[in-house]
């Protein structure tokens, strides 16, 4: 029966850029900021994350996140703002 209950929707993001700094996380041109997408669980978001960095290897000062949507969007935490 738990096999066919869907599994919660974890949102996850996750996007990249190159960086000023190899020690901070500050972006050096935010225009360019490379959003790959939007993922319902982590094990698909780090699937993502890691074949971007791959892609970018080669470069030193490229970096990508995971950000927890999900963390930021809970109700319960009153981190959101209805209108």
């Amino acid at each position: 029966m738990a096999e066919d209950q869907e599994k919660k929707q974890l949102l996850h993001l996750v996007f990249g850029g190159e960086l000023k700094s190899l020690t901070g996380t500050e972006f050096r041109d935010l225009d360019a900021l490379d959003i790959v997408g939007i993922y319902g669980d982590y094990k698909t978001a780090e699937t993502a994350w890691r074949a971007k960095a791959q892609q970018t290897v080669d470069n030193a000062h490229m970096r990508y996140f995971i950000v927890h949507l999900h963390r930021l969007l809970d109700p319960d935490a009153g981190s959101v703002e209805r209108t």
